[in-house]
């Protein structure tokens, strides 16, 4: 018997080395060389502090910066951990929200963001990421459509005229990968980031 298991056992823990942690480490190293700044997770300093990630949206609510479309992230409810509650952009628990087109959840959630969005930025047509969740309830990055609505109430919050806002959103709107690949998009905290640098 022993003949039959020494083999398997060697096997096992070899493979276990190779595969689980020389090959981790070693494209871990590689990485850290090629591209340092993905392999720490694309982080953002602001004075030496870490203030996020340009691949994590955060929950950015006041009237002087760019908001972020809605998160369907949540977390457990500390009353009861049966049950979930809304913690937008919680990174620890990545999801959409899992709610079809004909649930009374999801219409009302985008009602409210309708209702939120028009009095915030004024009437009109919203952008449809101003609404809808993205899959991972994560994304940072807005339609330059929707960062373009909202110029007007961070101009009156800021004291800043608007045009100069329409142009730090055009100067942050990234194109098609490759020209072809997505959509254009803005990063919203490098967008807050540079609002904060002319204030």
């Amino acid at each position: 018997m022993w003949t039959h298991l020494r083999p398997a056992v060697t096997l096992t823990l070899l493979f276990t080395l190779v595969t689980g942690l020389a090959y981790p480490l070693a494209m871990t190293g590689v990485a850290t060389i090629i591209a340092p700044s993905q392999a720490e997770g694309s982080l953002i300093r602001k004075d030496g502090q870490i203030i996020g990630s340009s691949l994590i949206g955060q929950n950015v609510t006041a009237d002087t910066y760019f908001h972020p479309r809605p998160s369907a992230t949540s977390t457990a409810d500390p009353q009861d951990s049966t049950k979930t509650i809304d913690a937008p952009y919680n990174a620890a628990n990545s999801s959409g929200s899992n709610l079809g087109p004909l649930s009374r959840k999801l219409l009302e959630r985008a009602q409210a963001d309708v209702e939120a969005g028009r009095k915030a930025d004024g009437d009109g047509a919203l952008p449809a990421d101003a609404i809808t969740t993205s899959g991972s309830g994560l994304d940072p990055h807005i339609s330059p459509a929707n960062a373009h609505r909202q110029v007007a109430r961070i101009a009156k919050a800021r004291g800043l005229p608007e045009q100069k806002l329409h142009q730090i959103v055009e100067n942050h709107v990234e194109g098609r990968w490759l020209g072809v690949f997505g959509e254009p998009r803005v990063n919203v905290l490098l967008l807050n980031l540079a609002l904060d640098g002319i204030s």
